[in-house]
């Protein structure tokens, strides 16, 4: 590896599984110290017990939605470190999967509040400190609610999606006065275990499905989701100093299945 990350300071919410385990090991690798956030304090220290480069790992158990929590746990890791230069914005659910009219305001609140509300408040917690020499936000939104709205029962998911979207652009033009870059990256189907928390209300969807014939494949890349990896990578890139002319911009990492 380059090593091109050497001395740099990232926290990345959402970072025990998935993309967000992926990005730290890729950050790790790269010479960073990295500071990681979720709500699962059992699978963070899994995760330090597993990975190479742990005594360049903090992590912090919290709730992005948790206002207090979540300040306490980024100004902790902060302190410990000394600096901050990259935020990886990544913590989300899937919610709940149903036809609108099933939907409850608990269901509102759980979506909005981890997708949405957890987005702001990490960017209203980072920027303080990264404010002092500048740096590097990436969101992590979706193809859901951007460019792909096929997917019936997303409706919460979907909608905080595209508000994570807009508000990151905001961000960027505002946050340029301090040479803070802000992207969005949005994902389709990647191999994580995120389904296993997404509560699917399969008979009830039946009433609302629209059935679509499409060709062969739901990737036309490699005709399967991608790797955690794949994704990390672009990560790095939009972290790094590699995209330091790269702000307020989406980039789809989805194998050129919103194509179809």
């Amino acid at each position: 590896m380059s090593q091109s990350l050497l001395d740099k300071v990232a926290i990345i919410t959402g970072g025990s599984s998935g993309i967000g385990r992926s990005t730290a090991k890729r950050f790790l690798k790269e010479g960073a110290k990295v500071g990681l956030i979720d709500v699962d304090g059992e699978a963070l220290q899994a995760l330090k017990e597993d990975i190479d480069h742990h005594d360049r790992l903090h992590f912090r158990t919290a709730d992005v939605s948790d206002a207090a929590g979540l300040k306490q746990a980024i100004d902790g890791l902060v302190e410990g470190f000394g600096h901050l230069d990259i935020a990886f914005i990544n913590a989300g659910v899937n919610g709940h999967v149903a036809p609108i009219e099933d939907l409850t305001e608990q269901d509102w609140h759980h979506t909005l509040e981890t997708n949405f509300k957890g987005t702001f408040l990490t960017m209203k917690y980072v920027v303080p400190h990264l404010k002092t020499n500048g740096g590097s936000v990436v969101i992590t939104s979706s193809v859901n609610g951007n460019r792909e709205f096929g997917n019936i029962g997303m409706s919460l998911y979907s909608a905080s999606k595209a508000a994570q979207m807009a508000f990151g652009k905001m961000a960027a033009l505002e946050l340029s006065n301090y040479n803070i870059r802000v992207n969005m990256i949005c994902p389709g189907f990647v191999k994580t275990n995120i389904m296993d928390n997404t509560d699917f209300e399969h008979q009830r969807l039946k009433k609302v499905d629209i059935p679509v014939n499409y060709p062969e494949g739901a990737q036309p890349l490699k005709h399967d989701g991608a790797e955690p990896k794949e994704v990390s990578n672009l990560v790095y890139f939009l972290a790094s100093d590699l995209s330091s002319h790269i702000t307020g911009t989406e980039v789809y990492i989805d194998g050129g299945s919103t194509l179809l």
